[in-house]
């Protein structure tokens, strides 16, 4: 299996811990989410890994080299200059997951117990476009699915804006997205949108015609590390304060 690692965020929700360290190089439970994401992506099946980087890019490499890549083969997509948010870092990622096999990309700052096998497998046998890991928790932006879990819209219960391209004569269920999904390299030539962008908005457009398919993980732990809250809340669970 192939993954990206989102990791190119100023991560501005964590204030002073991130003034002069990446995002990915914060710890919680005495370990970086970077490398501990890296970790359970190898043993999890994971055999090759692109990073975006942005804020403090130097300092990511720079760890990556002290690691030894974690002896995995890891590429850079260097984002120094611009950064592109979701969708435009995954799309300036394409020269390095464009191949046949489906790839996985993962918020470095989101910590689970998620079996990346299993959301990886669903994707392959339903031949979905994208599948993308949603729970039922409480947020303020949903993705809205149909009984088959199948992505018919979006809302954002703060603004009360809501898009429904798909069928809106369908009972729809919102779940929050877990910052998780598998998506097929096929997707790349349907991209219309350039430069910095969110991949919520490209399926937000594919998925009135094209397969963009949930999975389910309401058991088990999840949490946005990206969050002081968040991070607080791993650090408390990983046994160790910093």
């Amino acid at each position: 299996m192939r993954a990206m690692i989102l990791a190119a965020g100023r991560g501005t929700r964590l204030q002073a811990l991130t003034e002069n360290t990446p995002k990915a190089l914060v710890k919680a439970g005495g370990m970086s989410l970077l490398e501990r994401l890296i970790i359970k992506m190898k043993v999890q099946g994971v055999s090759e890994i692109v990073i975006n980087v942005h804020h403090f890019a130097d300092q990511i490499t720079a760890f990556l080299q002290e690691k030894d890549y974690f002896n995995i083969p890891i590429d850079i997509s260097d984002e120094s200059s611009k950064l592109l948010e979701t969708g435009g870092g995954i799309l300036k990622a394409r020269p390095f997951l464009d191949d046949k096999e489906p790839f996985i990309v993962h918020n470095v700052d989101v910590l689970s117990d998620i079996d990346l096998r299993k959301v990886y497998e669903q994707h392959v046998s339903s031949g979905a476009l994208s599948t993308l890991a949603v729970k039922s928790r409480k947020t303020s932006r949903y993705i809205l699915f149909d009984d088959d879990l199948q992505m018919q819209g979006w809302e954002n219960r703060s603004t009360g804006e809501q898009i429904i391209p798909g069928n809106t004569e369908k009972s729809l269920t919102p779940m929050a997205f877990s910052g998780i999904h598998v998506m097929s390299p096929d997707i790349f030539p349907l991209f219309t949108e350039t430069g910095r962008f969110s991949i919520i908005e490209t399926y937000l457009r594919l998925c009135k015609d094209q397969m963009i398919k949930g999975f389910s993980h309401d058991e088990g732990l999840w949490l946005d590390a990206g969050k002081p809250e968040g991070l607080e809340m791993a650090k408390m669970l990983l046994g160790e304060g910093g």
